[in-house]
């Protein structure tokens, strides 16, 4: 996810009541202006008036994304820039792309695991219950990433599973033979039980949240999951990366046990989970493209199926966002948070989807208003409404 704290700051000084809190307003909030264009935004219903271009804006949404998966993939087992894929590149480690060692490539799935506890318990989780806690509590609802669907305690969870999956160098729980849980076991099994068991307790702490967060920001089962994604953090951060330093450094493990980590790593988690991630991309694509040929309650509700399923491999790759998902943008294409809800409601209106691709040479400002309103949470606004389908108008 890539956050613009910026472009939070300037939505929220325009929110009062959003129709999305269990608590009403009065008709005397607003009495003179009424509800304001960011209100309206929020509260936007799918209407036959504006159905021709919703559909459209959802289908060209579905289809960047579609792209933004493919790219990726193909990217890292493929050809990236040109030249070789970057699965080469970050396995040979042969100076391209800062990667001259192997230890180089064991210090970025470390780092990468580190910063996204952090992400999850200081940004994800912290940053709404900070705003709420300092009685915030509008500005801590807009927070809230995945707060459409009611998805962001899932979303949040599937983080620390893809940190699992860096550590056992699988996507089903299992332990690879080649992976940093095997080493650890051989250099401080303690330590292994220790990081592999705060790995379990911090997404149950998490899911331990009751659903949907948006709902129960301030509720005391959240302190201790931000505080299990610290402890987790330190102990990648600090514990793993001193253990296997020192113990590369007195030859307990070898180059030849790291590199089959980094390979493992490469072949086992990244490149499958892109791939999930491209093909479950195309079949909700496939799901908005049956709403726009055939709009109806139940279209809304596969595409919102198929919207859910697609976003499991993007939330379980959140440990590894580096290489080209970084810097080709494709992180911020597909997951900038929080949406422009304002300039995707003008785009409705009119019509005109040509905002919604930037290219390079644009300046920062420009590239990043194209990505707060397209991507997965673009959609999701489109789609779902107070954590359900939306719905086509009664004839």
């Amino acid at each position: 996810m890539r956050r613009n704290y910026f472009q939070a700051a300037a939505l929220v000084s325009g929110l009062a009541c959003i129709g999305f809190m269990a608590a009403s307003c009065s008709d005397d909030d607003n009495p003179t202006t009424g509800p304001s264009e960011f209100e309206q935004a929020a509260n936007l219903d799918y209407t036959a008036e504006n159905s021709t271009n919703w559909r459209a804006y959802s289908l060209r949404v579905a289809n960047l994304l579609v792209e933004d998966a493919t790219t990726l993939y193909d990217a890292w087992e493929t050809s990236y820039r040109g030249g070789a894929p970057f699965k080469t590149t970050f396995v040979q480690h042969n100076g391209a792309e800062g990667y001259s060692y192997v230890m180089d490539c064991i210090t970025t799935i470390i780092d990468k695991c580190q910063e996204i506890t952090d992400e999850v318990g200081n940004e994800k989780i912290g940053d709404p219950y900070r705003k709420w806690m300092a009685g915030n509590q509008t500005e801590a609802l807009y927070a809230v990433e995945s707060w459409y669907s009611y998805h962001s305690r899932d979303d949040y969870a599937n983080n620390i599973r893809s940190i699992r999956n860096s550590y056992f160098n699988s996507m089903d729980s299992t332990i690879n033979d080649s992976s940093l849980y095997r080493i650890m076991e051989r250099v401080n099994p303690t330590l292994n039980a220790q990081i592999a068991q705060a790995i379990e307790d911090t997404k149950n702490a998490i899911l331990a949240i009751p659903q949907p967060f948006r709902n129960h920001i301030g509720d005391e089962k959240v302190p201790p999951a931000q505080d299990a994604c610290t402890s987790l953090g330190n102990l990648f951060n600090t514990s793993l990366r001193e253990a296997l330093t020192v113990a590369h450094n007195n030859g307990t493990i070898s180059d030849a046990d790291l590199q089959a980590v980094v390979e493992a790593y490469v072949n086992k988690v990244v490149l499958p989970t892109y791939k999930d991630l491209k093909e479950k991309n195309t079949l909700l694509r496939d799901a908005v493209q049956a709403f726009y040929n055939a709009p109806s309650n139940d279209a809304f509700a596969d595409a919102c199926d198929a919207w859910i399923v697609a976003r499991e491999p993007w939330e379980q790759s959140e440990a590894f966002l580096f290489g080209p998902v970084d810097a080709l943008g494709l992180d911020p294409n597909m997951d900038s948070w929080p949406l422009d809800q304002v300039a995707i409601v003008h785009i409705l209106n009119s019509g005109d989807f040509s905002s919604l691709e930037w290219s390079e040479g644009e300046s920062e400002e420009q590239i990043t208003s194209t990505q707060e309103i397209r991507g997965f949470h673009t959609l999701e606004f489109l789609l779902f409404k107070n954590g359900a389908p939306r719905t086509v108008p009664a004839e």
